[in-house]
């Protein structure tokens, strides 16, 4: 099967239809940067509205030093950010959507999480003589 990789003068204006809709839909960037006191990424976005988020959730991010960090960059029309020193990049609408790694690497940080409600219910089922089994 053959696929055609060139644009033809035909697919540019549906081409600039639809970047000019991710424009105006998807979250941008207008500015970033670490702040050190709070320990956070701030992405200032076009909307207006702040988004941050801790570095220690994001692979690749969670072993930075805060003058890594601070190197952060807004890339792409605004919707990447780029570390150059760690050779990191991250999309702004990914990092929104809690998308802080690889499929791996959150897969392997998935049931990590500790809550009160879980060390209790591990607590209780341990004096059960521990997880109940699987019926059926």
């Amino acid at each position: 099967m053959t696929t055609d990789t060139h644009w033809s003068d035909a697919q540019a204006p549906a081409a600039k239809e639809r970047g000019k809709a991710k424009l105006v839909a998807e979250p941008r960037a207008v500015a970033a940067r670490y702040d050190a006191e709070t320990d956070r990424i701030i992405v200032d976005l076009a909307s207006g509205a702040t988004f941050a988020f801790p570095p220690a959730l994001v692979e690749f991010l969670q072993d930075a030093t805060p003058e890594q960090l601070a190197e952060v960059e807004v890339q792409g029309a605004g919707f990447g950010l780029h570390w150059e020193t760690l050779d990191v990049d991250y999309t702004v609408p990914g990092l929104m959507n809690g998308v802080f790694g690889t499929a791996r690497w959150m897969a392997a940080r998935a049931g990590q999480a500790t809550s009160r409600a879980k060390a209790e219910a591990s607590r209780v089922n341990g004096k059960k003589g521990g997880r109940p089994r699987k019926v059926g």
